[in-house]
């Protein structure tokens, strides 16, 4: 039987996975909110707007990735078909792509996936609930969910330096301020991993190795491009929508260690740094 990949939320991150596995034969199909014109087959979804015949339309899918973010009434794919995913006789791995905002501000300290988890923000406790009912899901159906915790996403077409080529870039400092990161590729590279050796209800961390202030990837990106970077800006007085304000309410330094030592994945790009010079 061939593999078959449907993602909720073909976008970005998931693309990047869809590419890596379409060019291995496996079969992709997946949503977005539009009905966007891909290299893949995608159908228009969004709350309120559920798939047509979902049984049908999932009833060969092996592998089922979700990457839509909850909203203030829980998750929607969990909403409209909950049910008919619990229902596929061919699925063998659901993945959750989750969020490290799950364990909420840590004032730097090392986090791993036993940490409580605290969220700060209210984003955080939509994903906190959302990890839940998946897992409740898994439990229910007999079918192998794992929930990816990832750190902030960057790649080709979304990396510092496309701030600074647009000109939106800031170095904004705020003493203590950590965050974590993970390439595009190293992202697909685990969740390929997960797929080949599924481990039912556990949850995974999705961070390189190397959490840094955000004005120092900056000030390494503009080096880079032979640009003068952005002024130092306080973060006590930087203006800031409440969007971007919020990401800098928790400071943490996320551990990968389980992704290392259960899946044996290797980073490509253990660092901001390696990451990039590949891409630049």
């Amino acid at each position: 039987m061939q593999n078959a990949l449907f993602c909720f939320g073909l976008g970005y991150s998931a693309g990047f996975l869809a590419r890596d596995l379409a060019a291995k034969g496996w079969a992709i199909a997946g949503t977005s909110r539009d009905g966007a014109t891909t290299p893949f087959v995608l159908d228009r979804f969004e709350r309120g707007q559920p798939l047509a015949d979902a049984r049908k339309r999932l009833a060969d899918t092996t592998h089922l990735l979700v990457s839509i973010p909850p909203d203030t009434a829980g998750c929607p794919v969990l909403d409209a078909h909950g049910e008919d995913i619990a229902a596929l006789r061919q699925l063998r791995w659901i993945g959750y792509l989750s969020s490290t905002n799950v364990y909420g501000d840590q004032a730097g300290g090392w986090v791993d996936e036993a940490t409580p988890l605290q969220p700060s923000g209210e984003r955080g406790r939509r994903r906190v609930a959302a990890e839940g009912a998946w897992l409740a899901l898994g439990q229910r159906s007999g079918i192998p969910v794992q929930i990816f915790r990832l750190a902030g996403i960057y790649g080709p077409g979304r990396s510092a330096f496309d701030a600074l080529r647009a000109g939106t870039a800031r170095r904004i400092v705020k003493p203590g301020q950590v965050f974590s990161r993970i390439h595009v590729a190293d992202l697909a590279a685990v969740l390929e991993a997960s797929m080949a050796q599924p481990h039912a209800g556990v949850a995974y961390n999705v961070c390189d190795d190397t959490p840094s202030p955000p004005d120092e990837v900056i000030d390494y990106a503009a080096s880079l491009l032979g640009m003068t970077p952005p002024p130092l800006e306080d973060f006590a007085t930087a203006v800031l929508s409440p969007m971007a304000h919020s990401f800098y309410d928790d400071s943490k330094r996320v551990s990968n260690r389980r992704i290392k030592e259960e899946l044996g994945v290797s980073l490509r790009y253990p660092s901001y740094r390696e990451g990039l010079t590949a891409l630049v």
